[in-house]
């Protein structure tokens, strides 16, 4: 019967013990959680951003900022000025002589007017290096040239070339080609050529350089020397 009492301070003695590792327990997860969160502090602390960082960020942004304006700004300046590029074109031109003898010499007489043509509104163009060459059936025939010049804004120049060639050796095959001419009443001539053109798109964006070239066929009627118009105008590059 006396070993109930040690049985009953065995259990006072155990749950007494229980609660201490139990307290000690939460002392230490409640010190490892203080611990953690000093970490935690700590940790946020060295990770704060360098102030060069934010500069070079902030330089950064007020410079895609610039871009962004300057291209609205030349963007808005292209959209008022409306630019087009001068062209050249053949307008006109007259058969005056196309013949040739027995011995395949062929003499022929042409009137070319080319128009240098300037579109823009508001900018004057300028148009140089103006060579063009005018051959039949792949013999060359002439070469025209002009000076410089300038063209008022929306404005015209006209180029008036007289072509009076020198007597032309045909081959056996270019002669039947002239023979062919007169009997279809059509004689075609190859006319091609090139100017530079230059004019200035606004204070912004500057001056503009394009090549213009000219690549075709000037067709007329052998029997009175009229031109058969088609389209002859220049392409820029």
């Amino acid at each position: 019967m006396q070993p109930a009492p040690e049985s009953g301070s065995y259990n006072h003695s155990h749950s007494h013990n229980h609660n201490q590792n139990r307290h000690h327990r939460d002392f230490e997860s409640r010190d490892g959680a203080t611990r953690y969160h000093n970490r935690r502090l700590r940790v946020g602390r060295q990770g704060h951003t360098n102030p060069l960082i934010w500069l070079l960020a902030i330089i950064c942004t007020i410079i895609a900022l610039a871009v962004i304006v300057a291209g609205i700004v030349v963007f808005a300046g292209y959209i008022l000025i409306r630019p087009r590029v001068p062209t050249i074109t053949v307008t006109n031109a007259h058969l005056d002589i196309f013949r040739n003898d027995y011995t395949g010499i062929l003499e022929t007489q042409l009137r070319i007017q080319v128009m240098a043509q300037n579109e823009n509104m508001k900018a004057h163009a300028s148009f140089s290096d103006i060579r063009f060459n005018l051959s039949f059936q792949g013999q060359p025939v002439a070469m025209m040239v002009a000076d410089p010049f300038d063209v008022p804004k929306n404005n015209t120049q006209f180029l008036n070339y007289f072509v009076q060639s020198s007597a032309i050796p045909l081959t056996p095959e270019q002669m039947q080609a002239v023979t062919d001419s007169w009997k279809l009443n059509l004689a075609t001539f190859d006319f091609k050529g090139n100017a530079r053109t230059q004019w200035r798109i606004g204070p912004l964006i500057g001056s503009v350089k394009f090549w213009c070239y000219l690549d075709c066929k000037l067709k007329f009627h052998p029997l009175n020397g009229s031109y058969i118009h088609n389209s002859c105008t220049s392409k820029s590059k």
